[in-house]
């Protein structure tokens, strides 16, 4: 490694500490943010909300073993279920992004950060809108 890289690396990175929970909550709020303003209107009231992990029981009713195995989960009712009208008493739509499983992911693969919260935000707030993985899977398919 030449001597001009070994120097940027090490002053770049030397004091760096992994990203935050707040870190990528800034992130998926960029990313929310740059998004078209009739996609985000269709949003609502949706919450963001960064924790390490899924905890256990949002694992088992997944069928999750691994909590790394899971980036980003929407909970609530999506539009096409009727989650665009205000019901009293329901708690609000949620979408969680998991900073570890997050962490883990961009370790294991040459993407940047934000590419990752911003594709796991999309992916999640596709969930909101009533499409199926398989859904999404098709339409990226077709954008590729």
């Amino acid at each position: 490694m030449g001597a001009t890289r070994q120097s940027w690396v090490s002053s770049t990175w030397r004091d760096r500490v992994a990203p935050s929970l707040d870190d990528i909550e800034r992130l998926a709020a960029e990313a929310f943010a740059e998004l078209p303003d009739e996609f985000r209107s269709l949003c609502g009231d949706l919450e963001f909300r960064v924790v390490d992990f899924a905890e256990d029981p949002v694992l088992d009713s997944l069928g999750i073993d691994d909590p790394y195995d899971l980036l980003g989960l929407f909970e609530g009712v999506g539009l096409a279920q009727g989650g665009g009208l205000s019901w009293t008493g329901r708690p609000p739509n949620r979408i969680w992004l998991y900073r570890r499983a997050l962490l883990d992911y961009w370790a294991a693969y040459d993407e940047p950060l934000g590419a990752i919260v911003t594709h796991v935000l999309v992916h999640e707030i596709g969930h909101h809108f009533g499409l199926s993985d398989e859904d999404m899977e098709a339409i990226e398919a077709a954008a590729d």
